[in-house]
């Protein structure tokens, strides 16, 4: 079920299945800026990474012993959720465990998705809850994809992203596969300005981690159309689009990240899991602010 909120600036919807933001709709300027989900190029708009980000090796991980298997990204972006609430600016959904999700990831929670308008921005939090008798390890993350090109006469090198700090950082490198390599790459030196092209993402995403800023804006050359994307909280940040040419890049927040290619201890040793206490809740959040 696709589920609409809208104010006199932006017009959103989102879809029970998977809880996945469906558009993001600038009403000043009558523009799409959240990627359309044209399979041609990639099938999903925003999806919920959850309890894993990215991918376990051999999709298979390992609790108490036990083997357990999760595709990339696990289980939350192919689940339906349920609508649990609904106001004039926000719309909440949730995914409680059931006897299918505890097959493939032993653990009893919840996971609530918010939705909220408010002016130009849109602000998405998730909240996990541990309803379960013990520690439960988890990571979560965002997937947003963002048109871009904007305009038609525009190709990808035209736009550019603006860190809201100068960072001196480096890459966590991914192998073919999509593991982690155990060493780092030098990217960025007292550097606010990352410009886009297909060769920037020809060894798949850029993984940054504990950067300075809280906040990447999406930009063109051209004109006035941005966005400003907060991710403050996240220690690793991704961003991605496809190394053959797309229209659209990604900006991914998380909290946790693939597998090293070398890792094969339990998942609650995972390096960058979040660990959860009994009937606690952990909460983040992140924002997109559109500008004309």
């Amino acid at each position: 079920m696709i589920n609409t909120l809208e104010n006199n600036f932006l017009k959103i919807s989102s879809s029970t299945y998977g809880g996945e933001l469906h558009s993001i709709f600038s009403k000043s300027d009558n523009t799409e800026r959240l990627w359309n989900g044209d399979e041609t190029y990639w099938k999903y708009h925003a999806p919920i990474l959850f309890p894993i980000v990215g991918k376990v090796n051999n999709n298979q991980y390992l609790v108490n012993g036990e083997k357990y298997s999760l595709p990339q990204h696990g289980l939350a972006r192919v689940q339906d959720f349920s609508l649990l609430n609904k106001t004039e600016n926000s719309i909440t959904y949730e995914l409680i465990y059931s006897e299918e999700t505890l097959k493939v990831y032993p653990f009893k929670f919840s996971l609530k998705i918010s939705y909220i308008i408010e002016n130009n921005t849109l602000t998405i939090n998730y909240t996990v809850t541990n309803l379960d008798s013990k520690v439960i390890p988890f990571s979560i993350g965002a997937h947003p994809a963002f048109m871009c090109p904007i305009l038609e006469n525009e190709s990808l090198s035209d736009y550019y992203f603006e860190f809201n700090k100068e960072e001196t950082a480096s890459l966590i490198p991914l192998n073919s596969d999509g593991f982690l390599k155990r060493e780092s790459v030098p990217f960025l030196k007292n550097e606010n300005n990352i410009m886009l092209s297909k060769e920037l993402f020809k060894n798949d995403a850029l993984i940054l981690e504990d950067l300075n800023s809280t906040r990447i804006s999406l930009k063109s050359k051209n004109h006035s159309k941005s966005l400003d994307f907060d991710f403050s909280g996240f220690p690793y940040l991704g961003l991605w689009s496809k190394p053959t040419g797309s229209p659209f890049v990604c900006i991914e927040p998380w909290y946790g990240h693939a597998d090293y290619e070398d890792f094969t201890g339990e998942f609650s040793d995972k390096e960058g899991i979040l660990k959860l206490d009994q009937s606690k809740s952990f909460n983040c959040s992140y924002s997109v602010t559109i500008n004309c």
